[in-house]
């Protein structure tokens, strides 16, 4: 008696990981995003691990659970696996105000963020390059 499975939405050699309210603007993290889009899933590991930016360490842990997703449900090679796509959303914003002059109020907008990895196995590795 469990729930009905849903047909799976990526192909047989993707995976992904999704991360959720992240306190970042989805402006700042799709600059990340940006940084892995294309590339082999060691190369972006090692170009996250020494950006300067704070948003850097929360992709890179969501890029490890994909690959860990990749490697350990869907038996894929993890030395062949390139980052296939990176998406960022908008989630809630938090509003704030701050009192100004004659009884007025400044709004402040602390947006969060969501970001979705998928990666994919790739038969030789002149696609990644």
């Amino acid at each position: 008696m469990g729930k009905i499975s849903r047909e799976r939405q990526l192909a047989d050699n993707e995976a992904a990981a999704t991360l959720k309210m992240l306190k970042t603007s989805p402006q700042k993290l799709n600059l990340v995003a940006g940084l892995i889009r294309g590339k082999s899933a060691e190369k972006a590991l090692a170009d996250l691990t020494f950006s300067k930016r704070r948003v850097a360490q929360d992709v890179k842990k969501c890029l490890e659970s994909a690959v860990a997703n990749a490697t350990n449900n869907h038996d894929l090679d993890p030395d062949k696996l390139i980052v296939a796509e990176a998406w960022v959303g908008k989630s809630m914003v938090l509003k704030r105000f701050r009192a100004r002059a004659r009884g007025r109020i400044g709004r402040i907008l602390k947006p969060f963020s969501r970001i979705t990895i998928v990666v994919r196995e790739i038969e030789d590795q002149k696609e990644a390059a």
